[in-house]
C-alpha cells in the first residue's frame, strides 16, 4: 500500500471514528452528557440537583412546604428578583458586574408611582418613562466604560449610592407611595392567572414548539453534512417537556396556576435565551466575554456590545422594579435595597453564570432566582429568623462560584478553555 493511500485509509478511519464518537442517538446523548460531566461543563445540572434537594428538605420539616398553594407562592415572588437577575446574567457574561441594579430598581419604581399616582399621568407613560430610565443609566454607565475606561465594579458601586440619592429626592418628605390595588399593574402581578384550559393548551403549543424549531434544525444541520441530533431523541424530550409541563400545570391549577407575571417572566427568559443562542448580537456577547481582544481583531464592535448589554442589564432592573411595585402596591424609600441586590446577582451565579465571563444562559436567572426564593420560603415556613437566611444565601452562592472555580479548571485541564 503507498503511502497515499495508506494516508486517505487513515483519513476514512478517523472520521468514521468522529462520526461514531457523534452518535446522536439516545446511546449517543448519554455518552455525550457523560463527556461533558467529566470534562467540568456542568451546565444547569448542580441547580437542578440543588433544587431537587431544598423542596426534599424543608418538604421532611413541613409538608405544606410543596404544597400547590405555597408554589404558586414561590413563583409569584421570583419574579421581581428573576428579571433583575436576567440582566446581570447580561453583564456577567462579559466578566463584568453592576452593583446599582437594587437602586435602579427602586428609583424606577418611584419614578412610576410619582408620575401615576402623585401626578395622575397614564399608566403606560408612568411604565414607559421608569424603565426608559433604568435604559438610560445602563447607556451612561456603557458609554464611562468604553470612553474613559472606569472599571464596571467602580462605576456601578458609585451608581448603586447615588441614585439612592436620587429616589430619595423623588419621593420627596412623604417618603412612600401607595400603589392602589385596583391598578391594571397590581392586577397583573397579584390576581391575573392563566385559566386552567389556557395553561394547558400553552403547555401543548411551547412542547408542540420546541419540538417543531428541533426538527427545522435537524434538517438543516443534515442538508449542510453536519451531525445532528436524532429524531428519536427529540421525540423523547418532547414527551418529557410535555408530561413534566402538563403534571406541573395540573398541580399548580389546585391552587391558582400560573400567574400572568410569571408567564411574562418566562417568556422573557425564553425569548433572550433565543436572542443569546440565535442572534449575532447574542454570539457576539459570548465572544467578547469569552476573550474581548480576540473579539475586537475579528471585527466585533466591542464597544457596542458593552453599551448595550448594560443597558439592557439597566432597563431589566428597572422593569423589576416595576414588578416590585406592582407585587408590594407600595414604594418607599426602602425600595430597592442591597438585599435585592445581591439576591440578583446570587441568583444569577447561583444559576449557573460564570463569573468569568462567556458561560452562562438566561435560564441561569430562572433557576437560580427559584433555588433563593426556595430558601427563603422554606425558612419562613419553619419559623428560622432571618439571620439564617442571609448565612444560608451566603454559603449556597460560595458552594455555586467554588463548582464553577472546579469546572473552569476542569475544562482547561482538558483543553475546553
Amino acid at each position: 500500500m503507498s503511502r497515499t493511500q495508506a494516508d486517505e485509509t487513515a483519513a476514512r478511519s478517523d472520521l468514521i471514528d468522529e462520526r461514531l464518537a457523534q452518535d446522536t442517538g439516545l446511546r449517543g446523548a448519554a455518552d455525550a452528557f457523560r463527556r461533558r460531566i467529566r470534562d467540568g461543563d456542568l451546565g444547569l445540572l448542580p441547580v437542578v440537583i440543588g433544587l431537587f434537594v431544598i423542596g426534599l428538605v424543608f418538604y421532611l420539616q413541613d409538608v405544606t412546604y410543596l404544597s400547590s398553594s405555597n408554589l404558586v407562592n414561590i413563583t409569584l415572588n421570583a419574579v421581581p428578583y428573576g428579571i433583575i437577575a436576567v440582566g446581570i446574567v447580561m453583564v456577567l457574561l462579559l466578566g463584568e458586574i453592576d452593583l446599582s441594579v437594587g437602586s435602579v430598581s427602586g428609583l424606577a419604581a418611584s419614578i412610576t408611582a410619582v408620575m401615576v399616582v402623585e401626578n395622575d399621568q397614564p399608566l403606560v407613560l408612568g411604565i414607559l418613562a421608569g424603565a426608559g430610565t433604568g435604559a438610560v443609566i445602563g447607556i451612561a454607565y456603557g458609554l464611562i466604560f468604553t470612553k474613559i475606561g472606569v472599571p464596571s465594579f467602580v462605576i456601578t458601586l458609585a451608581g448603586l449610592l447615588g441614585f439612592v440619592g436620587v429616589q430619595y429626592l423623588v419621593l420627596g418628605d412623604q417618603g412612600t407611595i401607595n400603589l392602589p390595588r385596583t391598578s391594571p399593574l397590581a392586577q397583573f402581578a397579584r390576581e391575573d392567572f392563566l385559566s386552567p384550559a389556557v395553561s394547558y393548551v400553552a403547555v401543548v403549543v411551547i412542547v408542540a414548539l420546541y419540538a417543531l424549531v428541533s426538527i427545522i434544525g435537524i434538517r438543516r444541520r443534515t442538508a449542510a453534512g453536519l451531525p445532528a441530533q436524532s429524531l428519536t431523541l427529540v421525540l423523547v424530550k418532547s414527551a418529557i417537556m410535555l408530561g413534566g409541563l402538563g403534571f406541573l400545570t395540573y398541580y399548580l391549577n389546585i391552587d391558582r396556576g400560573w400567574g400572568y407575571a410569571v408567564v411574562f417572566f418566562v417568556g422573557l427568559v425564553v425569548l433572550l435565551d433565543l436572542v443569546l443562542r440565535k442572534s449575532t448580537w447574542g454570539r457576539h456577547l459570548y465572544a467578547v466575554g469569552g476573550n474581548v481582544e480576540a473579539a475586537r481583531r475579528s471585527g466585533i464592535n466591542v464597544n457596542w456590545i458593552y453599551i448595550s448589554a448594560f443597558s439592557l442589564t439597566g432597563a431589566l432592573a428597572a422593569t423589576g422594579g416595576l414588578m416590585f411595585l406592582a407585587r408590594l402596591t407600595s414604594v418607599s424609600q426602602a425600595s430597592g435595597s442591597n438585599d435585592v441586590n445581591l439576591t440578583a446577582i446570587a441568583a444569577a451565579v447561583i444559576g449557573g453564570t460564570s463569573l468569568f465571563g462567556g458561560r452562562g444562559s438566561a435560564y441561569s436567572a430562572l433557576l437560580g432566582v427559584l433555588v433563593l426564593t426556595a430558601i427563603t420560603s422554606g425558612l419562613n415556613r419553619i419559623g428560622v429568623d432571618s439571620s439564617v437566611r442571609y448565612i444560608v444565601t451566603g454559603a449556597v452562592l460560595l458552594l455555586a462560584v467554588s463548582i464553577d472555580a472546579i469546572a473552569r479548571r476542569a475544562r482547561a485541564s482538558s483543553g475546553r478553555g
